[in-house]
């Protein structure tokens, strides 16, 4: 048996119960097989892949808080600090029902080669709850962090590890985060990214998921001799992925036509008007069915149904496991043309395949999300450097940044002989150098 294949049935093996967190592994290694083979007696003595697919640290604890009518609530929390090779860890928090371990190991993961193509020294990790902050006061999103982060930062720091926002986690829960974590530990430090900024956030920042998605979209259409001007694109999410995506699109001379949230989606055949999405979805925190009654030539369905628009180019920016087989199977048949991933491994694994098999380009998100973890580098930055860079400066770094990744993950491809195949190029190109990085510092 090979070395991929015996690492494989180990995690399942290990791993049983984490459905998530197999795809992504699986998804990994299977794209990793011709580099590993190439070195595979020296990989397996050092136990690579076994140490590579296992977390560092994986920390679980309770998060007991108090409601606005008195009674205790308990939630779960987590982080998981996968590895720290190439620098601190470095990824989100999460607060939605469907986080479990299976969860946020895949995300820590999968934050490991995003954060190793981003070419800056940070490691990966992830952490959350299954706390919902969806329909809960401003106290009692404040008592949930505050509890949240009176466990966690006995684990996190500047130089140890960094997190951010993800779902469910925006501007409102880092503040509070914040200020519970500099009440506790009497430190200023930057130990969270995506902070506001009167308290040491970056411009941009907010933007820079959404924006990095758009330029590296952008590249990968430019180098396949196509462009985005002109073209309809289809989003799914609501959040600042998607949002900031939308904006971008227009920006780039695309017609975003579509958005979601959980409960259903809108279609506005006039492109999706930023100005509104953002007053519905961050100012009112509404649903998706508020848009649709402002904008009266769009239309709300309830469920799913995004992927059935027509569309040239498709930019999944929910949530894991959206895009599956049947919808790729839509979207091949209604001419689409490229997919990106804004969000975390969206496209299921036949979806992919499908794409790929159909002559459909396709960047993962390890690659194409990459701008939201590099912006929070570039934040770190400017916190260790008591700077601010303006808007414009960011931005730049951000787009040199992304344009990069396409281009690392291009030549990774072509040198295996895997051309056009960009999930491969995005695995190749993050582990080759975390690979390394593991190797230089021994056997730990």
């Amino acid at each position: 048996m090979s070395y991929v294949d015996e690492t494989l049935a180990r995690v399942k093996q290990q791993n049983p119960d984490q459905p998530e967190f197999n795809q992504a592994v699986y998804e990994v290694l299977e794209s990793l097989r011709v580099v590993i083979e190439k070195n595979e007696d020296a990989y397996r003595r050092d136990a690579l892949l076994e140490r590579l697919t296992t977390p560092e640290r994986a920390i679980m604890f309770r998060v007991p808080w108090v409601d606005d009518k008195g009674q205790v609530q308990v939630n779960n929390g987590y982080r998981v600090q996968f590895n720290s090779a190439i620098g601190p860890y470095k990824g989100g928090l999460r607060f939605h029902p469907s986080v479990n371990l299976s969860v946020i190991k895949f995300l820590g993961f999968e934050q490991v080669f995003k954060n190793s193509l981003t070419g800056l020294p940070i490691g990966g990790g992830k952490g959350g709850s299954d706390f919902d902050p969806k329909g809960k006061s401003d106290r009692e999103v404040m008592a949930f962090c505050q509890s949240f982060m009176t466990e966690l930062c006995k684990y996190i720091g500047a130089d140890t590890d960094v997190p951010a926002g993800d779902i469910g986690v925006g501007g409102r829960e880092i503040g509070y985060l914040f200020g519970q974590y500099k009440r506790i530990r009497d430190l200023y430090e930057g130990v969270l990214t995506g902070k506001g900024l009167s308290y040491g956030g970056s411009l941009a920042r907010t933007q820079a998921t959404g924006y990095g998605l758009l330029y590296l979209t952008d590249e990968m259409l430019r180098c396949n001799g196509k462009s985005l001007e002109g073209k309809t694109v289809v989003v799914s999410g609501a959040g600042n992925v998607a949002t900031y995506a939308i904006e971008k699109a227009w920006q780039l001379g695309a017609k975003p036509v579509t958005c979601s949230d959980s409960n259903g989606w809108i279609y506005d055949p006039d492109g999706i008007d930023v100005d509104t999405l953002i007053e519905v979805k961050q100012v009112k925190r509404a649903r998706l069915t508020e848009y649709a009654k402002a904008r009266p030539n769009s239309v709300y369905h309830e469920g799913k149904g995004v992927w059935s628009v027509k569309c040239d180019v498709a930019l999944p920016c929910a949530t894991q496991n959206e895009l599956l087989l049947d919808d790729a199977k839509l979207l091949v048949a209604n001419g689409c043309f490229a997919v990106a991933e804004g969000a975390n491994m969206p496209t299921s694994l036949d979806a992919t395949a499908y794409l790929q098999e159909n002559g459909v380009l396709f960047c993962p998100g390890k690659a194409s999300n990459a701008g939201g973890v590099a912006t929070s580098a570039l934040e770190m930055s400017q916190n260790s450097q008591r700077l601010s860079w303006t808007f414009d400066e960011v931005d730049a770094k951000l787009k040199d940044i992304m344009v990069n990744i396409f281009h690392n993950l291009d030549a990774a491809a072509k040198e295996y002989g895997m051309e056009g195949n960009y999930v491969a190029g995005a695995n190749i190109a993050g582990f080759l150098k975390v690979a390394d990085a593991m190797n230089a510092q021994g056997i730990v």
